[in-house]
């Protein structure tokens, strides 16, 4: 199954190259080498570990003064059944809102949920979740909607904006923790240095070994593709201010 069968091809082809171009064949092997690493867990869990690690939650954030919890949205789908609606969120969302719930509960601040609908039938997520966490008890008059935003830079923006409206001047960032350090750039490019509260990590921090890690996967690839994604987009965002 992918991606170890195009493993199993590459060395193949190295094999019959190596019979022609010892070169050629030492270059494919290579590029195949890393594509190899990159798709085992033992790879992708210290690149995805090094970047959740940006970030930790604050020891005591009920005395960290935050006012205000900014949720940043990160995928819905519409058009689909929900216990109390239609529309519902992907994974990550999901579990950062649920971590917002949790953080309004002990701090009794606002949720200043950001988050518009990216594709034409894709969820208003913004929306969807503030419907989520009325029914998870919030009270509606603790619930800011920013419908907006489509990436992460227009999410500090806009939110700033509604912030800075509000008096609002210790924001709590919720996002996925692989996504924390880009979203904490774009909002000190915003003039704002809120308190982050990564959630959702995918790997845990002090990963074993087992020899199953060396076993290629696409879970694997796909994580090193979210850690590439996230520095280039990061580079960009340092780069040119967007």
């Amino acid at each position: 199954m992918p991606p170890g069968i195009f493993i199993v091809i590459a060395l193949f082809l190295v094999a019959k190259l190596f019979k022609i171009s010892r070169k050629l064949a030492a270059g494919v092997f290579c590029v195949t080498l890393i594509f190899y690493l990159l798709c085992t867990s033992l790879i992708a869990e210290k690149t995805m570990g090094w970047l959740e690690e940006m970030h930790t939650p604050p020891a005591n954030v009920e005395n960290s003064g935050a006012d205000v919890i900014v949720l940043l949205g990160g995928g819905a789908i519409s058009q689909v059944p929900d216990v109390d609606g239609v529309g519902a969120l992907c994974a990550s969302p999901a579990n950062r809102l649920l971590t917002a719930v949790r953080l309004q509960k002990l701090l009794n601040v606002p949720i200043l949920i950001s988050g518009g609908q990216v594709y034409s039938d894709s969820g208003a997520e913004a929306e969807i979740s503030a419907r989520i966490l009325k029914s998870l008890g919030v009270p509606e008059e603790k619930i800011i909607t920013e419908t907006k935003s489509i990436n992460t830079a227009q999410n500090a923006r806009y939110s700033a904006a509604i912030l800075r409206e509000m008096n609002f001047s210790k924001p709590l960032l919720v996002t996925s923790a692989f996504h924390m350090n880009r979203a904490m750039l774009n909002f000190n490019l915003q003039r704002f240095k809120p308190i982050a509260y990564p959630t959702d990590f995918t790997v845990a921090h002090n990963p074993t070994f087992h020899y199953t890690k060396l076993r290629p996967q696409a879970e694997a690839l796909l994580l090193n593709v979210t850690v590439l994604q996230e520095l280039l987009r990061t580079c960009v965002t340092e780069v040119l201010g967007i």
